[in-house]
């Protein structure tokens, strides 16, 4: 079996649920919690709740928060491999509305300080990976040697070009084998790239032949999914690399869920998809189904990485 490797960021989350999201200037009544978050940590969570062998690398400070990110990777047997920074711990704050709905802000703290070098230090577990998975909550240049140093071991390399307002550069691009954008960020990445301008709203609605077109000029030598919440994913292969599939492209509904938080939904899918893809020999199509799987299941409880869901593929 492979093994996940995550290379990303850890957050504490201040959640506040409230009837509805607070507007400029205003002040609403909510309950608060806290707990674990961030996309890395996130993610490596849900790989490894997903059944795969994971190891996570990132940054922390000197804080209870590291503490807290320590604890709970032992507690589910997360290999983590920790750069010490003077900044403290990344946090978030996180609102969430009645239907589930979230606005979120981040302060990156120690997460800006995860450096390539630190990196390049755990080339003995990612070039022995079977999937390496990153996001852009963590520094470019870090994320990008791990998403090489996977490739030049034969990993698969995963990139989730997440949060929307992250800079994905051509050259990070080029080193996924897969990349999951939700609409937001397929959006961004459209403008960024192509000067493609399109509603994230419609995304969903746009017919296949030309939701596949712009996926090929975007990453032309690589599979795109792009996450659609409610309505699914839609998959878009590279001519004569299906990876499985018995087409170009198709979509893949959505699991019904009961949701009460989607914070971290994204998250779980990009997890559940490596896991998958780590530890089993079948159609792309079917990883998906997995992870779509996955994803509904943790919007069933509140919470990022706490929500996600223990199971196996």
């Amino acid at each position: 079996m492979g093994r996940v490797v995550v290379a990303g960021s850890f957050n504490v989350d201040h959640v506040w649920r409230c009837t509805t999201l607070p507007r400029p200037g205003e002040t609403l009544a909510g309950t608060y919690a806290s707990g674990p978050g961030g996309k890395g940590f996130n993610q490596a969570v849900a790989a490894a709740r997903a059944g795969a062998d994971t190891t996570f690398v990132c940054a922390l400070g000197d804080d209870a928060g590291a503490q807290l990110a320590r604890a709970l990777a032992t507690a589910d047997g997360i290999d983590l491999r920790d750069q010490r920074s003077t900044r403290p711990t990344g946090t978030a704050g996180i609102y969430v509305d009645a239907d589930g709905r979230n606005s979120i802000v981040i302060g990156p703290g120690a997460n800006e300080d995860l450096d390539p070098g630190f990196v390049a230090v755990q080339r003995d577990v990612i070039a022995n990976a079977g999937v390496v998975l990153v996001q852009r909550e963590s520094p470019a240049a870090a994320v990008a040697e791990a998403l090489r140093l996977g490739r030049e071991g034969g990993a698969v390399t995963v990139l989730n070009p997440a949060p929307a307002n992250a800079t994905v550069d051509a050259a990070l691009l080029a080193l996924a084998d897969i990349a999951t954008p939700n609409e937001t960020e397929f959006a961004a990445l459209l403008a960024a790239h192509l000067g493609e301008r399109i509603d994230p709203d419609g995304v969903a609605a746009m017919d296949d032949a030309t939701l596949h077109a712009l996926c090929r000029r975007l990453l032309p030598q690589g599979t795109l999914v792009v996450t659609l919440g409610a309505a699914g994913a839609f998959v878009s292969h590279p001519d004569g690399a299906w990876r499985g599939d018995e087409a170009a492209h198709q979509r893949v509904p959505a699991a019904r869920a009961n949701a009460i938080d989607t914070t971290g939904a994204g998250d779980a899918f990009s997890g559940a998809l490596a896991a998958s893809l780590a530890q089993r020999d079948v159609a792309f199509a079917e990883h998906l189904r997995f992870a779509a799987r996955y994803a509904a299941r943790s919007t069933e409880a509140p919470g990022a990485a706490t929500a996600m869901p223990r199971l196996t593929p």
